[in-house]
């Protein structure tokens, strides 16, 4: 739904701003589907009020309770060059050709490398994970690293979650007589890039029905369409069986939830049956990672999204750029647990640093006269690039309109990144800034980009990409805004309930975790736990409890709110979930939000 949208729908319990300028706003208000929903499918009307609220209609409804590969996965044939990178992929193959895997250094990245990596070393390559280093090499290919891999005897690069606007590198492997295949979901430009085979989903050629795959879903589209084409070619036998791909779709899903693309269609079935493979824990790097995050239940998208993917980040944002896709790619044990070790340390000193640069972000912002109309944009010497996205994000949730944040090297070369907000096309932004001088480099999708700007360019980029995006987050309709799937009584949050909303996960992008308000709430021993958490209990008239956590709430609006209720009532925003903790099984409220009766 769009912000204009919500923007028009009745605020729940008469909330316009809440403690943190939050507007509260009904998902869905069918009631008639919800409870038509509800009736085929043998649910309660909560549960089919969720659905409904998610614009899950009569005919979809089943495939949604039961999302499946076999009705969602796309012929991978459909996409433009899809044929043409198997067939060079299957030469590759055929010949024991060296192949150099070229990949960014994000989980979706890294995913992407180790996926395709493991099925063609199934296929009897070597392949070699080239990721650039986010500080000396910046993002994408590059003229230096083709050349490097040249030397090194590679006649075939792979590019995967890069590479769609890598124009001069990939005429620099042109020149060098080095193939290469792009395997991208990035925004593409009319023109693209020199290559034996440009596979994206985003590319304006493309029907754009898939454009919200990740880059390790089309990366597992390619495994399948070379798969199908290895099998058509003959090259399985007795001494080579064909690989049984599913048992990789662990690496799929976790780079389609760490890179926050929507978990809807294709991506929802990717996601639903990645995790049933990762609970098996097949894969000795994430097992790992998983054993040092003691993480002992089943994995959700929350684990890939906030203990997996950040440790497998850390290494490309402070520490070796390929740390990532090696953990993914070895079936080494004690290797794995040793850069499972490495990244949970690395990850420990990346928060240090992004709490450092978002103290001086936030200091730079408040220091103005006022906040500009469209955009915040900071910028420091002396910034860790490598958490410069993760700030931009907090900042967008600080000042709710669009963030980049740019780290000056010695040099005055600038690194930046930038998160948006709905209906503000950031990456169509940051394209149309360089393409206008103001930038040296720049790309990405709608809600996130990367750029590089010297500081000379500095102000010119601000005031290009101020007028843009102020015109567009005007025209979004774009209004601070928390959804809600409804209200929800004490005594009506029960394990019953709880189990019954986890059966429409995978939650994420696109399929948010509900979310409910408890009306008029007593809040009861509230106390600060864990250093900066708020802890409390919810009571109503008449007399029923549920516990409630707001995290990292402490010096917020939310934490400050429950913690000085003193007596009187609250509406209180959150999320039901199991709480497991000392091996009970009980149900607590994840706190969202804290609204006073008629704000």
């Amino acid at each position: 739904m769009s912000e204009a949208v919500a923007s028009e729908r009745p605020a729940v319990l008469g909330v316009e701003r809440s403690v943190s300028g939050k507007r509260w706003y009904a998902r869905g208000d069918d009631d008639r589907l919800a409870r038509a929903l509800a009736q085929r499918l043998g649910v309660s009307e909560l549960v089919g009020r969720v659905m409904a609220g998610r614009g899950v209609g009569l005919a979809e409804a089943e495939n949604f309770l039961n999302p499946s590969l076999r009705s969602d996965l796309p012929d991978p044939a459909g996409f433009q060059d899809m044929d043409r990178a198997a067939a060079r992929l299957v030469e590759a193959a055929q010949r024991g050709e060296s192949v150099a895997l070229f990949a960014d250094y994000d989980v979706d990245g890294a995913t992407s490398a180790a996926l395709l990596n493991r099925f063609l070393r199934h296929v009897g390559l070597t392949p070699r994970i080239y990721v650039p280093d986010r500080i000396a090499e910046g993002y994408g290919p590059n003229e230096a690293a083709v050349e490097t891999l040249h030397n090194e005897g590679h006649s075939l690069i792979v590019c995967l979650d890069c590479g769609i606007t890598a124009f001069e590198p990939l005429q620099h492997a042109q020149r060098l007589g080095v193939d290469t295949i792009v395997v991208d979901h990035h925004q593409a430009e009319p023109h693209l890039p020199p290559a034996v085979a440009v596979v994206n989903p985003n590319r304006l050629d493309e029907s754009g029905a898939h454009g919200q795959l990740a880059a390790v879903g089309v990366t597992f589209l390619t495994v399948v369409a070379l798969n199908r084409a290895l099998r058509q070619a003959g090259f399985y036998g007795a001494s080579r069986p064909e690989p049984d791909l599913r048992r990789w779709l662990d690496l799929v899903a976790l780079g389609t939830v760490a890179d926050v693309v929507p978990l809807t269609g294709v991506n929802r079935a990717l996601v639903a049956r990645g995790l049933d493979v990762a609970a098996r824990r097949g894969n000795p790097g994430l097992a790992a990672l998983g054993d040092l995050a003691r993480l002992d239940e089943r994995p959700t998208p929350f684990h890939c999204g906030f203990v997996l993917g950040p440790r497998i980040n850390a290494g490309g944002r402070i520490g070796r750029a390929d740390m990532g896709a090696r953990l993914l790619s070895t079936d080494r044990p004690g290797e794995a647990a040793e850069i499972a070790g490495e990244l949970d340390r690395l990850n420990t000193e990346r928060k240090e640093m992004e709490s450092a640069v978002l103290d001086a972000a936030m200091a730079q912002v408040d220091q103005a006269d006022a906040l500009p109309p469209g955009l915040v944009l900071v910028a420091g010497s002396g910034w860790h690039p490598g958490v410069i996205g993760i700030v931009a994000s907090r900042l967008v949730e600080r000042y709710q309109r669009p963030a980049i944040v740019v780290a000056f090297d010695e040099e005055g070369r600038g690194q930046g990144s930038g998160r948006s907000v709905p209906g503000v096309d950031l990456g169509a932004a940051v394209i149309a800034a360089r393409q206008a001088g103001v930038l040296d480099a720049g790309g990405g999708h709608p809600m996130a980009a990367g750029l590089s700007v010297s500081a000379d360019k500095l102000r010119a980029a601000q005031d290009f990409l101020t007028e843009r995006l102020s015109s567009a987050l005007a025209a979004s309709g774009y209004v601070p805004s928390m959804s809600l799937d409804g209200t929800v009584r004490p005594r009506g949050a029960t394990l019953d309930t709880v189990r019954a909303l986890e059966d429409l996960g995978p939650y994420g992008t696109g399929n948010p975790e509900p979310r409910f308000a408890v009306a008029d709430a007593r809040v009861v021993g509230a106390d600060v736990v864990g250093g900066n958490h708020v802890r409390c209990t919810l009571t109503d008239e008449t007399g029923a409890r549920l516990k409630a956590i707001a995290f990292r709430a402490v010096d917020e609006p939310v934490g400050q709110a429950l913690l000085n209720t003193r007596g009187g009532t609250v509406h209180v925003a959150g999320k039901l979930r199991l709480d497991r903790w000392a091996g009970r099984n009980g149900v607590q409220l994840i706190v969202d939000d804290v609204a006073t009766s008629g704000s």
